[in-house]
């Protein structure tokens, strides 16, 4: 069975493992332990009547719960079949510029929408973006000693601005850096940027003011924030605020992570009415269920799970992050979100492959991370005794 690119592959895991899918301890995805939340299974029963019906075309309750959610406008919201629905939408737009400028390591799957539409990329290494005050916030009190590390502040080897059509293979030097970026001129009005905050796989999260320089110069930002749910309201530096104020703002959200929900696949967009009326018209009719919008109201409408995750979220992660940097080997980074970047000094590939045929526990290798390779993997931060599972396997293997 071919290597995941993805996490929470259980049937691959499994398969390696030598044991059902179901008792595989995942910490592959990145999916909050804590739910689906009540709430939201119950709606999902009070709708299975209605399976006989399709579902409102217009999502017109759904769009109405999530404007109460964030204080917009229904029409400034759409609702998608996951975020990666919607992130190949964005990605049909975005070619249509000179280029994109993506910040490294990237989620996959921005690669894969750019190419279905044969964009040109520009790649920039996070290390670069630091240099050049898109600085990474920390998340705690607690990890200001970890901050100080060269390798915590989002440093990697790569330290040149790279071009290519991701169509092709190759890829080629340009003479160039972040500047590129930063440049308040013309270089950038014809050219996109793509980031996710807080950022995958690194978890740093950059402060909002630190990326709104950046709607001044770019022709269309998209900022994916499919994981600024897992940090506290008097933390979050999300740009839903401020998109009424730039025609050229795109934010993505995700309902599947910090709910639990990821087999429902529901995840939002927000940005100009305009800009959002003319991808209804590029993409399928129907793509979210009726049960995924049922549940997706009920967890919006429910403070006291939102509450429940982010009491939860700060301890069990520093746990793991302190389990983690007591064993030899491994260097964790500081992270914003709900999963934490680990750095080995031996084969992640061979190590990820050891925990499952040994204690049946999954880990994300960072391969899709081209930057990354066999030197790193990704864990999400799962309950205590999850955790520990974890730091007593990993003490073993």
């Amino acid at each position: 069975m071919r290597q995941p690119a993805h996490g929470g592959n259980l049937a691959w895991a499994a398969a390696l493992a030598g044991c059902p899918p179901d008792a595989i301890l995942d910490f592959s995805a990145s999916i909050s332990p804590l739910g689906p939340p009540n709430s939201a299974i119950a709606a999902i029963l009070s709708q299975l009547g209605n399976l006989k019906h399709y579902p409102d075309p217009n999502y017109s309750e759904l769009r109405l719960a999530l404007s109460h959610f964030h204080q917009l406008p229904p029409e400034w919201i759409l609702p998608g079949n996951g975020s990666a629905e919607l992130l190949t939408l964005i990605g049909r737009e975005l070619a249509q510029l000179a280029a994109t400028i993506l910040i490294t390591p990237a989620f996959g799957d921005y690669y894969r929408t750019l190419k279905a539409y044969n964009a040109k990329v520009l790649e920039c290494p996070l290390s670069l973006v630091s240099q050049c005050d898109l600085l990474p916030r920390g998340d705690a009190k607690s990890d200001s000693a970890a901050l100080a590390s060269p390798r915590a502040s989002g440093g990697f080897p790569h330290e040149q601005l790279r071009s290519h059509s991701v169509s092709e293979g190759d890829t080629r030097r340009v003479t160039g850096d972040w500047s590129l970026v930063k440049d308040k001129g013309q270089r950038t009005k014809d050219k996109g940027l793509l980031l996710n905050n807080p950022h995958n796989p690194t978890g740093k999260l950059f402060s909002r003011d630190s990326i709104l320089p950046y709607l001044e110069q770019f022709a269309l930002v998209v900022v994916d924030e499919a994981f600024m749910d897992f940090v506290p309201p008097n933390e979050e530096q999300s740009l839903i605020p401020v998109v009424q104020e730039y025609r050229n703002l795109v934010v993505l959200r995700s309902l599947t992570k910090f709910y639990s929900l990821p087999g429902l696949r529901l995840g939002y967009a927000i940005a100009h009415p305009d800009c959002l009326a003319k991808w209804q018209l590029w993409r399928d009719p129907w793509p979210v269920n009726t049960l995924a919008a049922a549940a997706a109201i009920a967890a919006l409408q429910d403070p006291e799970f939102q509450q429940q995750t982010w009491a939860w979220l700060p301890p069990a992660r520093n746990q793991l992050f302190q389990g983690l940097a007591e064993i030899p080997g491994l260097q964790p980074q500081v992270s914003a979100a709900n999963f934490l970047l680990v750095e080995s000094q031996e084969s992640t590939l061979h190590l990820q492959q050891q925990l499952l045929k040994h204690h049946q526990i999954l880990i994300r290798d960072c391969l899709s991370f081209k930057e990354l390779g066999d030197r790193f993997f990704r864990v999400a931060v799962r309950e205590e005794s999850d955790n520990q599972r974890l730091l007593t396997a990993l003490k073993e293997s």
